[in-house]
């Protein structure tokens, strides 16, 4: 009996062990990314999803209803709802308002990965004194991080000029966040520390390695980003696989989470010009107000957002792989990023891929 037992376990593994072998595995589909230079784009069914396929046209008849132009769905990177509105086509261009911010927080992570600039450095390393009207010792105070972060305690009350004599103070940098498109100075950064003009260090670094098109054209003295739907979206692709393109990462992956964290202590809900979804509290443009409770409470909770006067989107939302995009005149009243169709627009997405 005792040569018999082992023999018995040693066929009681190996039975176990076929048993496993035998059951099927699915793989995970890999990321998918579209080709540089090819009009070529995967696409998946509402149906190989397990979507409620019942939602979709109620979900579509709300955005030709709310004044949208052109709506994109990825999964994995596959288009899964590519929809164009009220004479709107894939190959014409729109523009981005600010959730073309966004571009600019990334290239400023390009360049520091570079050894160009360092966000902690101050603006004035790279612009020189006299940038602002403000006393140099509270213009000093003033980091790449605090215009990244929407914290440099410029008067966001005066509008969209920011030359330096519409550049005046209000509080030191770092102690109150205000929506302000002194940003814009970033850009300015990314062109002195670099030696190359804004536009072509853009195209070079970050435009033309994800196969996106578009231009950046002057507007009431900022630079707004203009371009068809797809480029949108293969931002939003680069965005939801943390600054990596296929084996290329185009963005530093800490420098794309910390953008994507909360960046400082009063509104909980922004990055590096990006929205935060799922935070316990927020602010939004034109306000000191704090608002308790999460930006848009339909959407999921680790989602993150570029969001553009006038309902420009970009959703990202890594939990279900997947990007949204939304071009389009106003939905309802003029904004500057977040409206009361964020909430409503997520509650029908919800209803078509819960």
């Amino acid at each position: 009996m005792k040569k018999i037992i082992p023999f018995l376990v040693a066929l009681a593994l190996i039975s176990c062990g076929s048993d496993d072998s035998s059951t099927p595995t699915t793989p995970e589909e890999q990321m998918y990314f579209p080709p540089i230079g090819s009009t070529t784009w995967e696409t998946k069914t509402v149906e190989s999803l397990g979507w409620n396929q019942s939602q979709v046209q109620p979900l579509l008849d709300y955005l030709e209803l709310k004044n949208t132009k052109s709506f994109i769905v990825l999964h994995n990177g596959k288009i899964v709802l590519e929809n164009y509105f009220n004479g709107h086509s894939a190959t014409e261009p729109w523009y981005w308002a600010s959730a073309g911010k966004t571009l600019t927080a990334t290239v400023t992570g390009i360049a520091e990965q570079e050894g160009f600039l360092n966000i902690n450095n101050k603006v004035s390393d790279y612009l020189g004194i006299g940038w602002t009207s403000i006393p140099l010792a509270k213009e000093n105070l003033i980091t790449n991080k605090h215009l990244l972060t929407m914290t440099s305690g410029l008067n966001d009350a005066l509008g969209d000029d920011v030359s330096p004599a519409n550049l005046q103070y209000v509080a030191d940098a770092g102690t109150r966040w205000a929506y302000h498109n002194v940003y814009v100075k970033l850009q300015d950064v990314v062109a002195e520390a670099t030696g190359q003009t804004w536009t072509s260090y853009y195209n070079t670094k970050l435009r033309d390695k994800i196969g996106m098109t578009g231009s950046w054209l002057p507007y009431l003295g900022l630079s707004v980003y203009r371009s068809d739907s797809r480029s949108m979206a293969r931002f939003g692709l680069l965005a939801l696989n943390n600054g990596k393109w296929e084996n290329n990462q185009i963005v530093p992956q800490n420098y794309f989470q910390n953008a994507t964290t909360t960046s400082q202590n009063i509104n909980l809900a922004y990055g590096y010009l990006w929205w935060l979804n799922g935070k316990t509290s927020y602010h939004l443009p034109q306000s000191q107000l704090q608002f308790n409770g999460t930006l848009i409470p339909s959407a999921p909770s680790d989602m993150y957002c570029a969001l553009g006067k006038n309902d420009q989107k970009i959703y990202v939302v890594p939990s279900k792989k997947l990007v949204v995009i939304r071009m389009g005149d106003v939905a309802d009243g003029e904004n500057f990023a977040l409206s009361d169709f964020d909430e409503t627009l997520w509650e029908k997405i919800s209803a078509v891929i819960n």
